[in-house]
């Protein structure tokens, strides 16, 4: 998964130093905590636009096995049937194949807590990255089966807003593919690393169980250009976040689809600034 996705969350997952301990334990730990101004999945905003703070950590072993928890406070679309938090809990397994290459596979669960459980689904994923001189790559699939929380139980923004609490199609279950690819590198001579992300979902074309959805337009593609400064364990991040779904594709679901404030497009462009400090 790339938690895939948005850089500023990816960093609050990826990017922090152990703790300190002994080199002969078997055991890393590592984690973080992130403010940012705005919380981006899949290029789409999960806190109503506004500010969200983030934390997780990661436990692994020093055969490649590792579990990882990871939590954002959510608002808006991002809900997910009344939850105000996304928690995810994530195992896989790291397996170098080559010099400086890394495959990395797993799942990840998305839990929605307060909210009701056919809104929690799971997405095992699969990572290749390798370093090519001061610069990094990440080609990445993330593959959700068949899932209630991801069934298009309604078939439009209207169709929930008329029928709430009652579904056009109750129990509809559907699948969802995620294919990505980050790119990373430092600036030589500076604390300044910038990178970018492109990928592409492909899944239901209407909304979940309650009013949401994975892929709300069945099919699109995100990107993401930034750049991170490195001040010690502080990480001062920006990135421009945007996605192709256009004012018209998004018509469909509203009122869902936009933000409670004024309605705006919460999937259209927007610069996301980032603090990440590593513990």
């Amino acid at each position: 998964m790339n938690k895939t996705l948005l850089a500023a969350v990816s960093l609050a997952l990826t990017a922090t130093p152990a703790f300190a301990q002994d080199e002969t334990k078997p055991f890393t730990v590592s984690g973080s905590v992130a403010l940012v101004t705005d919380y981006r999945f899949r290029g789409v905003s999960q806190s109503d636009e506004k500010a969200a703070i983030q934390a997780g950590f990661t436990v692994t072993h020093e055969t490649g096995l590792y579990g990882s928890v990871w939590g954002s406070n959510l608002a808006g679309w991002g809900t997910f049937g009344g939850a105000n938090m996304e928690l995810d809990l994530v195992a896989g397994y790291k397996l170098a194949v080559s010099e400086g290459l890394t495959l990395d596979v797993g799942a990840t669960w998305y839990m929605y807590p307060g909210g009701y459980d056919n809104t929690d689904f799971i997405e095992p994923y699969a990572k290749l990255s390798g370093s090519f001189g001061p610069a990094s790559a990440t080609l990445g699939v993330a593959y959700a089966p068949k899932q209630e929380a991801l069934g298009p139980a309604y078939l439009s923004g209207a169709g929930y807003s008329n029928n709430f609490p009652v579904p056009q199609q109750p129990g509809a279950t559907d699948d969802n593919l995620y294919l990505w690819g980050d790119v990373s590198g430092g600036v030589p001579g500076t604390p300044v690393t910038v990178k970018a992300h492109l990928g592409f979902s492909e899944g239901n074309r209407g909304l979940g169980p309650f009013g949401t959805s994975v892929s709300p337009t069945g099919a699109y593609m995100d990107w993401m250009v930034g750049a991170d400064l490195a001040l010690g364990p502080v990480v001062l991040g920006v990135a421009y976040v945007d996605t192709d779904i256009s004012n018209a594709e998004r018509q469909y679901l509203l009122p869902n689809f936009g933000s409670t404030v004024d309605g705006s497009q919460i999937a259209s462009g927007r610069f996301v600034g980032s603090i990440t400090a590593a513990f």
